[in-house]
């Protein structure tokens, strides 16, 4: 029959001609340390964006040093400018004004030396600049007054001139041709005048600072309690270690030098009381009545 080879022929023909079957492409594989087209271009993105957020943190950072440079220099221009405007309006109130001039001297500590004595040595006019007083100066020459023994000068702002002294305090006198001349514990003769009741006489050759005889002499009556002092009339020095004093009773106290003068005073007040004409406490452990 004429039909089954074309049946034969179409089975023959439905059937897929496994020659005619196409092969995979074979892909290439990536050598080590390598990488396929796309993966290079993402790493070089990420590097792109990573280096242009790193230039934009450097340029912030630039930015922000230069604001913080740039407020620093205009606080310190103006701190620069108020202390100018400060020094500027010192200098102004010292010396262009008339608010820190002199308008009031005070004296403090004065008995004998009148205060107008010791203004007109101080020699500060009223109105002059406080600043330009020189207190060192006005101070020596009312220190040179005799009669003074320490004397302090201050500025007190905003316009007064302070004098602070301490007088001399007589404690023994000196007859000269001259006058009755009173001398202080130191031997400084610095007035002549009349001796206050309690001032007593010293006798010695040559009566001074730098005499040795009056030295100790004035040391004995220093150290003397006042109970023994105040019976001493005359105080007599010939020489560093031989003094002795006259008391009021007419009595002689012999001291001998300065040295142990605690222990000869408390030996001589109990002399005192026993009678005789000369009292020796020179050696205080062996004292002598005559």
């Amino acid at each position: 029959m004429t039909d089954r080879p074309e049946r034969g022929s179409r089975r023959r023909a439905a059937r897929p001609d496994r020659t005619s079957k196409a092969r995979p492409k074979s892909v290439a594989t990536p050598k080590n340390g390598e990488s396929t087209g796309r993966s290079t271009g993402g790493a070089n993105s990420a590097a792109a964006s990573h280096e242009a957020k790193d230039r934009e943190r450097r340029r912030e950072a630039r930015e922000a040093e230069r604001l913080r440079v740039s407020r620093s220099r205009r606080k310190l221009g103006l701190i620069a400018a108020a202390v100018v405007a400060v020094i500027v309006a010192g200098f102004a109130l010292v010396y262009l004004t008339p608010v820190l001039s002199v308008r009031k001297i005070e004296v403090t500590g004065n008995v004998t030396v009148s205060e107008e004595e010791i203004v007109a040595d101080l020699d500060i006019l009223l109105g002059e600049k406080l600043v330009r007083v020189d207190v060192g100066s006005a101070a020596q020459r009312v220190a040179a007054i005799p009669a003074m023994a320490s004397v302090r000068v201050q500025r007190m702002y905003p316009s007064t001139v302070r004098v602070t002294v301490t007088e001399r305090v007589p404690v023994a006198f000196v007859d000269e041709p001259d006058g009755t001349h009173l001398l202080d514990k130191d031997g400084v003769d610095f007035a002549v005048g009349t001796p206050l009741p309690g001032v007593v006489r010293l006798v010695t050759d040559t009566p001074g600072p730098g005499d040795a005889a009056t030295t100790s002499g004035l040391a004995v009556l220093d150290s003397m309690p006042d109970a023994l002092r105040g019976q001493v009339g005359e105080v007599r020095a010939t020489s560093i270690s031989e003094v002795s004093l006259s008391l009021l009773d007419g009595r002689t106290l012999v001291w001998g030098s300065s040295d142990n003068s605690e222990r000869k005073s408390a030996v001589a007040l109990t002399l005192l009381s026993q009678p005789g004409q000369v009292l020796d406490v020179s050696s205080p452990d062996l004292p002598t009545i005559k």
